[in-house]
């Protein structure tokens, strides 16, 4: 064997790797991240546990889409033995048009009943995505509310003896984002979180005293180093994509969401679950 043919032998065993690692690897390696964000609260303040899952993109076609409702009751499984104080879910959980269960219930019934499965003493809150708009958004907020879970379309809410108040955003892309509208019955000064699917609609919110969370751009799924992600769904900025995000006063985590959509594929850009800490600020030793 001629050093050219070696060459082009180690390229090709490389290549495989490589399609294997981001076809069949990666994408269902899903990370539990944890964040601690310190907000200024009023006395007595206590941490909250926020746990965060967005794009599950369900589906019956796990080559493709990856996310199952076998996977997705396993990730509940998890999410539960963390034992978090709210659950947000920031939208898209359906991949597929053609999605059907063996005993006949729609998509959405399916997809709320596995996620009313979640359990968090301060309840589990949602907003949608444009994959559920394009589904049918209306089903998936009447199933989600039959199962216990709270769908906040432009609208805000205590979050029960706490400081903190919780809205959601509606989504960017399909025409339902109202950030102001969102917010507006936040009293001044009480600490929010915010919720959104698309993280374009960031740009647009009112100064908050806390921070917002988005998800969407499943961080580009390909995250190539010194280039960042080559593409990124929706209006907002490629520099979005992933992570933590400062627009004027306001911050932002992205999540890159735990499933696929369009390929199924992910490099250098794992699929997670967040842990978030909300926290008083440490007192400085002095």
């Amino acid at each position: 064997m001629t050093r050219r043919n070696r060459w082009r032998l180690a390229f090709g065993f490389f290549l495989v790797a490589l399609a294997a690692w981001s076809v069949l690897l990666e994408p269902r390696w899903i990370a539990r991240r944890e964040q601690r964000v310190e907000v200024a609260q009023p006395a007595p303040a206590r941490s909250l546990r926020v746990a965060v899952a967005s794009d599950w993109h369900l589906s019956l076609r796990p080559l493709w889409r990856v996310t199952t409702v076998e996977r997705a009751r396993a990730l509940v499984d998890e999410i539960n033995a963390a034992q978090p104080d709210l659950v947000v879910l920031p939208g898209d959980f359906i991949a597929d048009r053609d999605f059907h269960s063996e005993d006949g219930r729609p998509a959405s019934e399916v997809i709320a009943a596995e996620l009313g499965r979640l359990r968090a003493p301060l309840g589990v809150v949602a907003v949608l995505g444009n994959h559920d708009w394009w589904h049918d958004g209306q089903a998936f907020t009447d199933a989600f509310r039959r199962h216990g879970i709270t769908v906040l379309e432009n609208a805000a809410q205590p979050l029960p003896g706490t400081a903190w108040w919780i809205a959601g955003v509606g989504d960017d892309s399909t025409g339902h984002a109202d950030p102001a509208k969102a917010v507006r019955a936040v009293p001044k000064g009480a600490p929010v979180l915010v919720v959104m699917h698309d993280p374009a609609a960031f740009a647009r919110l009112p100064r908050i005293h806390g921070f917002a969370l988005a998800a969407h751009t499943h961080g580009g799924q390909v995250y190539l180093p010194f280039i960042g992600a080559p593409v990124v769904p929706g209006a907002a900025p490629r520099a979005w994509a992933y992570g933590w995000i400062a627009h004027g006063d306001n911050r932002l985590y992205v999540t890159s969401g735990v499933g696929v959509s369009i390929l199924p594929l992910r490099f250098n850009m794992r699929p997670e679950w967040v842990l978030f800490t909300l926290a008083p600020p440490r007192e400085i030793a002095k």
